[in-house]
This record gives C-alpha cells, sequence and structure tokens, in this order.
C-alpha cells in the first residue's frame, strides 16, 4: 500500500533510476561473491624461525587471517602453515609451486624477484615489509674481535649460504669493512645451517663452527654463555632496516584479491597485538620456538628499540642497490614500489 501510494507521487524517471540502482547494487555484490567463492579455499604459508617472524606465527595460533578471510565471504578457509629455513630453501619451494605465500629475508625475495622477472609461471610479488632487528655475528673463539680476525680455518653458520638474509648482511658488513670489490672475502667461510643447529654447534664448541651470524632469540641465547662474544651488530654497520618480507606467487595474487586483502588485514591485526599485548605475544613465541627461552627473554627482545614489525617496506632498496652492485642480481627494480602490490605504494615506503 505504502509503495503504490509512494510511486503515485513521484516522477516515474525518479522510480525507474532507483530500480536501476538497486538492480546494479545486486548485481555488484553477486558478483564479489562469486569472486569471493572462486577463490582459493586452501592456502599454503611458510615461516620461519625467530623474532622475525613473530607476527606470522601470531597469525597462525590466532587463526586470524581465517578470521578476515570469512569477514571477506570468503568461508571457511584451510590455512597450511610449513616452517622453513633460509631463501634458497624457500624459493625453491615457492619455483615447485608448494607455496603461495612465505616469509623470507629481503634478499632472498629479491633474488627470486630477479630471476623470475617476466616469466610468467614463476613471478613473485612482494605482499608487505615484514620485521626489523638487530642481527648479531658471535663467535666463540676469544681471539676474533672484529671482521678483520676470521682466519681460513673459521666457520661462519648462517641460513643459506650467499642469499640468505644473514648471507646478504654479512656480504654488506664486509663490503663496510674491506671494501665493496672485496664484499665476497668471507664467503667462502661460511657454512649453511639453520638458526637452531647454528646456536646448538657454536655453544657446544665441538664442531668446526666459529661464528654464528643470526637474530634474536638465538643472539640473545647464545651471549648468555660466558665463551660467546659479539663480534658485530648489524645496525651499527647497515641501520635498522626492514630485514624480513612476505611475498607471494604472482599468479596467486591476481586469482586472489580478496585472500590477499584478508592476509594484509590479518597481519595488522597481529602487529597491533604484539604491540597492545607484549606478553601474550611473547608466550606465543615461547610456545611455538624450537629452543628454550623464557617469557621474560622474549619480552627483553620486543622492548628492544631495533625491533619492530610493520607492513609497510624501509629501506628494501639498500639491500636491491648492494645485490645489483655486487652482481648478485641481474634484473634491478627500479624502486620499491616494482616489488610490491599496488595496495601498499601509498605509503611512505622505500
Amino acid at each position: 500500500m505504502f509503495l503504490s501510494i509512494v510511486s503515485e507521487r513521484l516522477p516515474k524517471h525518479w522510480i525507474r533510476q532507483t530500480v536501476a540502482l538497486a538492480v546494479c547494487a545486486t548485481l555488484v555484490c553477486l558478483s564479489v561473491m562469486d569472486q569471493a567463492r572462486a577463490e582459493a579455499k586452501d592456502v599454503r604459508i611458510s615461516k620461519g624461525y625467530g623474532i622475525l617472524y613473530l607476527p606470522l606465527i601470531v597469525m597462525e595460533q590466532q587463526k586470524l587471517l581465517e578470521k578476515h578471510a570469512a569477514a571477506a565471504g570468503l568461508g571457511p578457509v584451510q590455512v597450511n602453515w610449513v616452517t622453513l629455513d633460509g631463501g634458497n630453501v624457500i624459493n625453491d619451494a615457492m619455483l615447485a609451486g608448494m607455496l603461495d605465500i612465505a616469509g623470507i629475508g629481503a634478499p632472498g625475495f629479491i633474488t627470486l624477484w630477479s630471476k623470475a622477472r617476466g616469466i610468467a609461471a614463476s613471478e613473485v610479488i612482494g605482499l608487505s615489509g615484514l620485521s626489523a632487528t638487530s642481527l648479531y655475528l658471535n663467535t666463540n673463539n676469544p681471539k676474533i674481535k672484529s671482521l678483520k680476525d676470521f682466519g681460513p680455518t673459521d666457520k661462519i653458520a648462517l641460513p643459506g649460504i650467499k642469499t640468505s638474509l644473514s648471507a646478504v648482511v654479512l656480504q654488506m658488513l664486509v663490503a663496510h669493512e674491506f671494501g665493496r670489490e672485496n664484499f665476497n672475502k668471507l664467503d667462502p667461510i661460511t657454512v649453511g645451517l639453520s638458526h637452531p643447529d647454528g646456536l646448538i654447534a657454536l655453544t657446544g664448541g665441538k664442531t668446526e663452527i666459529t661464528a654464528h651470524f643470526t637474530s634474536p632469540p638465538f643472539s640473545y641465547l647464545e651471549l648468555k654463555d660466558p665463551k660467546i662474544t659479539r663480534v658485530v651488530n648489524s645496525v651499527d654497520v647497515i641501520g635498522n632496516i626492514t630485514l624480513d618480507v612476505v611475498f607471494a606467487a604472482k599468479r596467486f595474487v591476481d586469482a586472489n584479491p580478496q585472500m590477499i586483502k584478508a592476509f594484509l588485514a590479518a597481519q595488522e591485526e597481529a602487529n597491533e597485538l604484539i604491540a597492545s599485548k607484549p606478553e601474550l605475544a611473547a608466550d606465543i613465541f615461547v610456545q611455538s620456538s624450537k629452543v628454550k627461552v623464557s617469557t621474560e627473554e622474549v619480552l627483553s627482545i620486543l622492548k628492544d628499540k631495533d625491533t619492530r614489525f610493520s607492513t609497510t617496506p624501509d629501506k628494501v632498496m639498500d639491500f636491491a642497490d648492494f645485490m645489483a652492485l655486487a652482481g648478485s642480481i641481474k634484473t634491478k627494480p627500479k624502486d620499491w614500489k616494482e616489488l610490491f602490490i599496488p595496495q601498499l605504494h601509498s605509503r611512505s615506503g622505500s
């Protein structure tokens, strides 16, 4: 009755426009729902060891991606997490189609981005920044006080030689100490070990390993041993920059826009939890850690001025510039935006 009275009083072209708008809105909603239904229901994500991966660890424990995927209309999704260490291992898994999304050291991502550029089946794209902290080069050799003291019989443990985060940062430190042309001077004495294994080897003192270039909590735990000393802190040389990022197969990103949006929202919520509830974040890390570490020790790391978590990349191009000059990548991005998804381009990244 009401509608008939109103329709009699309103101009017919108003009614036609209103009906048309309603139909369009309905079609848009149905289209979005169809797109959401067409997106992946299973997502495979890798994370690594250490504090640098805390946002991803929180996302897994709190099921944040599942939460935001449901809110985006994607329905129930299966999120499969795997722990991988070292840029080479992660990149191989991505190229083999075993991963959709991965946390990785920025150099490892840049290496694969450059290698796969222009190859549609293999191309990757950055989703976000992840974390920054200080990397320590620790030693059990009392004669080593600086990078100049390492000899041919010493062995430096790090995950993934040449392309892992630790490997490239070590090259940057060596270039600062010995000159850019000598950036790879210590490469011959590096040994590929996961951070947990590197910790055991260094503190055990029964292997060839005399040094370990690592991130928290491993760096902190090693220094609790009176036989271990720190040779260098990365922040003192290259500054506090984004060390780890999140990237994905570009074909996955293109096919799953709502899932990518949900992932970023989940990561932002994880960062907020770490900032507002550090005790809870520390407990979550302790539960997931492969080494024995206390909540108090993790809290001290989270309170360190050099430890921070942000989805905005900061000075990632420092890595790209160095790697291009060193010849470890053939294709250099023209800027940071070329490395990351358009959703980040309005931010003050670098």
